[in-house]
């Protein structure tokens, strides 16, 4: 028997980091991951799960993991996916550097929660790309915008991960779609950062567009520092 779980590709947008040099979205995928998940997990009958601790690594003037997760781990959050009768399985948020090619460091503090339908991720990044510029690189990139800001709604292959219960190697392979929404971390694009919401299902379904909207649109504005700019 195997547990297993999607995550977005770690290189899943290697135009942009190719072409750009920096990553917009930066997931960490690995067994050290998936153990961690799994530790935090909660069984069904206690309720939804609550954000677990530590995992921050970076300065007081990023955004925290725990403040991310904090913003995604709401209540109404089954609701705004569309999976009313579910709930938070698992919450977790750490703050991370992330080393770019040539070695450089960006801040890239991020949250996850998981439902049994739905994974949602929210991450902040403070690289010096504006969402046009991202977009221009992203070929399926839609334009838009949330709460009057720039926006691009794009998608991004997944990973599913397998683990064996009986202590047997990972396994890897090809997941779903997730759908990924690059919102300014300000009124204007000017740069200074970006706050992403990525969805993606564990059935691997495309996920519902509608729902990536509700949930930004209801989730940015918790975070640090958005109605400060």
């Amino acid at each position: 028997m195997t547990e297993g779980f999607a995550e977005p590709e770690k290189d899943g947008r290697p135009g942009l980091q190719a072409v750009a040099a920096v990553a917009l979205f930066a997931v960490v995928v690995g067994a050290l991951w998936a153990q961690k998940e799994f530790v935090h997990q909660k069984d069904s009958s206690t309720g939804p799960a609550a954000c677990s601790k530590g995992g921050d690594r970076l300065p007081a003037r990023y955004v925290s993991g725990a403040a991310l997760c904090a913003a995604l781990n709401r209540p109404d959050l089954p609701a705004l996916l569309g999976t009313t009768n579910e709930h938070v399985e698992t919450a977790d948020g750490n703050g991370e550097w992330l080393t770019l090619a040539g070695g450089k460091k960006i801040a890239e503090p991020e949250a996850t929660v998981t439902l049994d339908t739905y994974s949602v991720k929210l991450t902040a990044s403070y690289d010096d790309m504006t969402v046009s510029e991202a977009g221009s690189l992203l070929g399926d990139a839609r334009r838009t915008t949330v709460l009057g800001r720039p926006a691009i709604v794009y998608s991004s292959p997944t990973i599913s991960i397998g683990f064996s219960l009986g202590g047997g190697k990972a396994t890897t392979g090809p997941g779903g779609t997730a759908r990924c929404m690059l919102v300014s971390g300000h009124g204007k694009d000017d740069g200074k950062g970006t706050l992403e919401v990525a969805i993606w299902r564990q059935d691997d379904v495309p996920p519902d567009d509608t729902a990536l909207a509700r949930v930004a649109e209801q989730v940015l504005p918790a975070v640090p520092g958005w109605n400060g700019h």
